[in-house]
């Protein structure tokens, strides 16, 4: 975003008030008790169950591109730093923060990634809020800084003084955003931004990119998955500040920027804008400190990228379509070497990325082809029950290709975009395309009958299952202990096992199910078939079992007696046992771990 900051000025603040923060609302309010309501473990999931085999394959498949497309980004923005730092070449630099990253997905999975994420984001405030003061206070405050970038237009325009007044307002105003909308309408322009941006790039992303879902559905209850998108929006709304702004101080003190901002900065790229400030405005020990946060930042995007890889590649593709019933030991291999092969391949992404002055650019075309079509598909799946199978897949595919379409035209210079104005239409075509397809496809197909559409449909899934209360941890104290285990203090784990028992069921064919409570955040650690697998991968017994429980037990009470049995005056426990699932094993349920 500083990149975007130092290129195109004010209307990089969309990206946060209109392209993050109404979907971020929007994911919390309504898609999260949806996916709760479902009981999916992610998008690729969904499409299987609402549209079929064919949709789920396309889904799967281009996820699992898309993020090794993603991953590369990240890889060479570590890879800038380490040569910009250590003076390593760059092949170099990508080769060892590609080995870095491998070695802490291997050892730490998703818990790593979110931690690490957690933490840099406090490094980096540390790091960019004296930067941004700092630069603002070189430059002579904001009123400083809007006539510094007033100045620099006019000295680009020396013969025109109405162009160099209209480069500089489309810097200092967010609206119309002529600028990196890339249309001279300003009506046009604003509808960009609102329909391309505002809509379905934000919505797309926020709402169906599973590496920003699984974080939210990595809690405990449904009321931490809609909260976690709800808080992280008044954090959302500040951010800009932090990394627009650094990247505005840039275009006016920073010489390599100012002369790339010229057409002739040879040599430079916007990418670097941070950097030079940084190095530019820092005094050593916080330029440290900045370098450590920027280092971190980049490991959690590509350690996030690669680990929902590994899910989707290993439990949508591999399980489902290549090799099903294998034992874990099968699946934790599989899952090693489709980190490693990741790591690897996005050392050949990064290098796509490398010819990029402003990778922004480049991530919103990715996201227009990728993102958006899905978008479409899974809307219109998830509010109207007369799209059919057929129409899923095709649709997806229809819309997938029109994007690509548009890109390459502008790739090939038929069609002229400046700005990022490119990515939005061609997000605008392939969300029409995938609607109008897949409307068209379903009115010409069968559809699913509603029995098996329970869940997957927002009107026909009752109320009581996409507003369910967290399940009570109290649920589980044995009846003989009344006191349970807390007494012994929060932090004491002891495990229960409940035999699960049905009505109509014999003992004969009564499993067993292993519960741990009193565990601080109430993680459902069970036997180890429901461990998740290191490498990002879920155990296949877990996903077959939490499948089965789903399917055989849902919604019905789960009565078992404690470990002394049931004695005269102490009832049974009785456990929901879709509650405790979907309550206390929501990390498990969705990606890897």
């Amino acid at each position: 975003m500083s990149a975007n900051g130092a290129q195109y000025g004010m209307p990089t603040f969309h990206y946060f008030w209109i392209g993050a923060v109404p979907a971020m609302i929007f994911l919390g309010l309504v898609m999260m008790p949806f996916y709760y309501g479902s009981k999916v473990r992610s998008v690729p999931e969904f499409m299987l169950k609402r549209y079929g085999t064919a949709a789920h394959l396309v889904n799967a498949l281009s996820f699992a591109l898309a993020q090794l497309l993603i991953a590369g980004i990240n890889l060479y923005l570590l890879g800038k730093i380490m040569n910009w730092l250590l003076g390593w070449p760059l092949w170099v630099g990508l080769i060892v923060a590609a080995v870095i990253v491998f070695s802490y997905i291997t050892m730490g999975g998703l818990s790593a990634a979110i931690y690490n994420e957690v933490l840099q984001f406090f490094v980096i405030v540390a790091a960019l809020l004296p930067l941004t003061l700092i630069g603002l206070h070189r430059v002579g405050g904001w009123h400083g800084l809007t006539s510094k970038i007033t100045a620099a237009a006019t000295a680009a325009h020396p013969d025109d003084a109405g162009e160099a007044a209209k480069v500089a307002a489309q810097q200092l105003h967010s609206w119309p955003g002529n600028s990196i909308s890339g249309f001279d309408s300003n009506l046009l322009s604003v509808v960009g931004l609102v329909f391309g941006l505002g809509f379905v790039l934000s919505f797309g992303y926020w709402t169906t990119n599973f590496v920003e879902v699984q974080r939210a559905m990595a809690s405990d209850s449904i009321s931490s998955a809609q909260s976690t998108p709800i808080i992280g929006t008044f954090v959302k709304m500040f951010v800009p500040f932090l990394v627009i702004v650094p990247g505005m101080v840039a275009g006016v003190m920073v010489s390599e920027i100012q002369q790339l901002k010229a057409d002739s900065g040879a040599g430079y790229q916007f990418n670097d804008a941070v950097l030079y400030l940084m190095r530019d405005l820092l005094p050593n020990g916080l330029l440290g400190l900045a370098i450590t946060g920027l280092l971190a930042s980049f490991m959690a995007g590509m350690a996030a990228n690669i680990s929902a890889f590994n899910t989707v590649w290993g439990v949508d593709i591999y399980q489902h379509y290549i090799k099903k019933n294998a034992d874990d030991a099968h699946y934790l291999m599989v899952g090693k070497l489709s980190t490693l092969t990741a790591s690897v391949v996005a050392i050949l992404t990064a290098i796509i990325a490398s010819s990029y002055s402003n990778l922004m650019d480049y991530l919103q075309t990715l996201f227009s082809m990728f993102n958006a079509p899905l978008f479409a598909t899974f809307i219109i799946g998830m509010f109207w029950k007369r799209a059919t199978p057929h129409a899923g897949w095709i649709g997806l595919i229809s819309g997938t290709l029109g994007a690509l379409g548009v890109n390459i035209l502008i790739w090939t210079k038929h069609l002229v975009m400046p700005g990022q104005g490119g990515a939005f239409l061609a997000a605008g075509v392939a969300f029409t395309v995938d609607v109008v397809i897949t409307v068209l496809v379903s009115m010409a197909t069968a559809p699913k009958p509603d029995s098996e559409l329970k869940g997957f449909v927002y009107a026909l899934t009752p109320k009581s299952e996409t507003h369910r209360p967290a399940p009570a941890r109290a649920a589980l104290v044995p009846p003989s202990d009344p006191a349970g285990d807390h007494r012994r203090g929060p932090g004491h784990r002891t495990q229960q096992h409940l035999p699960l028992v049905r009505p109509g069921h014999t003992k004969e064919n009564t499993h067993e199910q292993s519960f741990t409570h009193g565990h601080p955040g109430g993680h459902h650690r069970g036997s180890g078939a429901h461990r998740p697998l290191p490498g990002g991968v879920l155990g296949p017994v877990q996903q077959r079992r939490g499948d089965e429980q789903d399917r055989r037990h849902q919604r019905q009470p789960v009565v078992g007696p404690g470990p002394a049995g049931h004695r005269r005056g102490h009832g049974p426990v009785v456990v929901d046992q879709a509650e405790s699932l979907r309550g206390r094993a929501g990390l498990r349920l969705i990606g890897p771990c």
